[in-house]
Parts: C-alpha cells; structure tokens; sequence
C-alpha cells in the first residue's frame, strides 16, 4: 500500500477527516495512477491493443494484442472490426503511440451498432 494512502487512513483514523472524505481522496489517487498511465514515456510502447465490447452485454467480442511492429496490420483488421472510425483516427493513435504515448488512445462507440472499440498502447 502506497504512503499517501496510509496517510489517508490515518486522519480518518485520527478524526482528521470523515470517512466519505477519505474515499474521495484514496479515488482521487487511484484515477491519478490511472491517468498517468496514459502519459507520455521516454520508452515507446511495446504492445497494441484493440478492444471489442457489446455495449449491451458488457461481453468482450474482440481482444486482440500484437507486437508495435506489426501496427499496420492491426489497423486494418480493427478497420474491419468498426468501419466507421475513419482511418486519420488509427493513424494518429498510432503516430501517439511511436511518440511515447501509453494508455487508451482511442474509445469509440458505434451509435448505430452496440459495440465500443477501445484501442490501448502498452
């Protein structure tokens, strides 16, 4: 358990501060972590992500992971998975990607269909 959340259980602990308070601020620290995942890196990521989701089920219909290198070609198989993401959007996920760029770089959800594409660098 990190510090900063130990310090927070204390002053709750000590009456510092209510416990409602206390869970907004350890949610607070988790979404810090999370979006500083998605912050640019010194060293490129390694991995491509793309995610297929049934908006009404919540079931994975596609989850399929590839090397950086082979880019090119998970954009186009992911093309055909959502059409509709116009092909600038893959481009420059994917130039983010090379530049260093980590975490979610694109959430789209087709309104027409009941699916939502994520794509991720890891």
């Amino acid at each position: 358990m990190s510090d900063e959340k130990i310090k927070i259980l204390k002053m709750i602990e000590e009456g510092k501060i209510t416990a409602a308070e206390g869970a907004m601020l350890l949610q607070a620290l988790d979404e810090g972590a999370a979006s500083a995942t998605a912050a640019p890196s010194t060293d490129p990521p390694r991995w491509f992500r793309v995610q297929v989701t049934n908006t009404e089920t919540g079931a994975s219909l596609v989850n399929v992971t590839i090397p950086m290198g082979m880019v090119m070609t998970g954009i186009r198989m992911g093309a055909q998975f959502a059409p509709n993401i116009e092909q600038q959007k893959l481009v420059q996920a994917v130039r983010a990607a090379e530049q260093g760029k980590r975490g979610k770089l694109i959430d789209y959800t087709d309104s027409s269909r009941t699916e939502r594409v994520e794509i991720y660098a890891e």
